[in-house]
């Protein structure tokens, strides 16, 4: 290749010249081949600098520099074992050689790029505006100005009545399923492919989950499973206190259907949209559709306060009982007096600032999280065996992570191994979440199954998460599929 011929060098070449093309090429140092162009080792200018005090002249060639093997990889070497090579022998440029001993490329450290992660923060410049105003008004510990204005944007935002902020979506949660009257020997539908946080809340109730499978549309609860469940409940004389619906990786369930069912048996829903703020359903806000909706500012995010919640409700009444509640459920009296249990839940006006600052951000965070997507499909459209969640024509999803379903059969490679793969070249893959009825702590919880085969099971084992991130460069992008296509050895 040009590039490498550009600093190569044979024995025959003078020390002069050997300067000459260091100092011209930039690589602080050059390749010394053989006549048939095979590598025989590196030279630095330090090596020169040696035959110069041993006695050469700048005229004298390359010859007397003794024979050294010196590190080099082969020319398929993945990013995380270049680096280490670079780490363990103390070097900066590793040359990848081919199958007949020459060098096609000279990989320098700074082309390896840093690791590429799922889904990193986005902080902007507002953020630290509303932070520095909690500083100055000495509005540090929890509640504050910032968080009955982060409540009242949110709320204003999704076109909800109310909302409470907390301290996390799991928190979130577990206060609608508190409210709800969930108690020991209670039976809480929930979707199956989801975070644990969705349906941990049930159990701190002394709850049972009963878990929904996904509909091949959406990857969310599928309306066929939920009628089963309701089926099932009603012939053996019980019905769920109330229905957690999960807005999977950003998009929203497919509501109409869910709350028709939910509604004929006059079962309230929960609708866990901790990963979909800025997501809509027929042109509606995600996470307003059912009794309380639930979103979560967790570090990885569409927005983040790096940790934080908010409850989101019509009901007023629901909205000051979750206050009430996350305040340690303290009485209205003039000394502490508690007359329930409550819990220490509520957002710090510091990080309500946070909050503040990236909601006024959130639209372009969704048009770029869409737009990697959109590059995703586009860069691996032609991979058989991969599809992409689907995006029904109901939905507007704000792709908080990229997700995909591999065939094995057709792709050649299951997506764990795609996982590795990539995770050598220093890109975070993740699979897709483990189906809750799958958990070893839920195995003796119930299941309903959309079809003869659960479908969330199929897309668990096929799954896998793209780097998501709206901070993601177009080159860090294009690498990703690059590494992507690398894998699955697509030209």
């Amino acid at each position: 290749m040009t590039e490498v011929d550009s600093f190569s060098a044979p024995r025959t070449a003078t020390i002069r010249d050997a300067m000459a093309t260091i100092n011209a090429s930039g690589m602080q140092m050059l390749l010394l081949v053989d006549e048939g162009g095979r590598f025989q080792r590196t030279v630095t200018d330090g090596d020169l600098r040696r035959l110069l005090l041993a006695g050469s002249e700048m005229g004298d060639s390359l010859e007397r520099l003794p024979d050294l093997k010196s590190v080099t990889a082969p020319e398929e070497v993945t990013r995380k074992a270049a680096l280490a090579l670079m780490d363990a022998n103390e070097i900066n440029h590793l040359p990848l050689i081919d199958g007949e001993g020459r060098v096609v490329r000279v990989l320098n450290r700074r082309d390896i790029g840093a690791p590429i992660l799922l889904s990193t923060p986005h902080m902007g410049e507002a953020e630290l505006y509303f932070v520095e105003e909690a500083f100055r008004t000495n509005w540090i510990a929890p509640l504050g100005p910032n968080v009955d204005a982060f409540e009242n944007e949110i709320a204003a935002l999704v076109g909800s009545k109310h909302a409470a902020a907390v301290s996390s979506g799991t928190a979130a949660i577990h206060l609608a399923v508190r409210m709800l009257g969930v108690k020991p020997g209670d039976r809480v539908f929930c979707s199956t492919l989801t975070f644990a946080a969705s349906a941990n809340p049930i159990v701190y109730e002394g709850g049972e989950p009963v878990f929904i499978d996904s509909e091949p549309d959406s990857w969310n609860m599928s309306p066929r499973a939920l009628e089963q469940a309701f089926d099932a409940a009603k012939a053996e004389g019980w019905l769920p206190k109330a229905v957690i619906v999960v807005n999977l990786y950003g998009q929203s369930a497919d509501m109409d259907p869910i709350l028709e069912i939910c509604n004929r048996h006059g079962v309230p829903v929960i609708e866990d949209a901790a990963e979909s703020l800025g997501a809509r359903y027929k042109g509606k806000a995600s996470g307003v559709f059912g009794l309380m909706g639930v979103y979560s500012f967790n570090g990885n995010k569409i927005i983040t306060t790096s940790g934080g919640g908010m409850l989101v409700s019509d009901d007023e009444a629901l909205i000051q009982q979750a206050r009430f509640l996350a305040t340690q459920a303290r009485d209205p009296a003039p000394h502490y007096q508690h007359s329930q249990i409550g819990f220490n839940y509520r957002m710090s006006n510091i990080l309500a600032g946070v909050g503040r600052g990236q909601l006024q951000v959130l639209e372009q965070r969704v048009e770029a999280r869409r737009a990697v997507y959109d590059a995703y499909r586009e860069g691996l459209a032609d991979i058989p065996g991969l599809a992409f969640q689907p995006e029904p024509e109901w939905s507007y999803s704000n792709r908080w992570l990229s997700a995909l379903t591999l065939d094995p059969e057709v792709a050649g490679s299951t997506a764990s191994e795609v996982i590795r793969r990539l995770a050598d070249e220093m890109i975070e893959c993740r699979p897709v979440w483990k189906p809750m009825h799958l958990q070893p702590v839920f195995s003796h919880c119930r299941h309903f199954a959309h079809g003869n085969e659960p479908v969330s099971d199929r897309i668990f084992d096929q799954g896998l998460c793209m780097p998501s991130g709206s901070n993601m460069s177009p080159e860090e992008i294009a690498r990703i599929i690059d590494a992507m296509r690398g894998a699955l050895k697509a030209r």
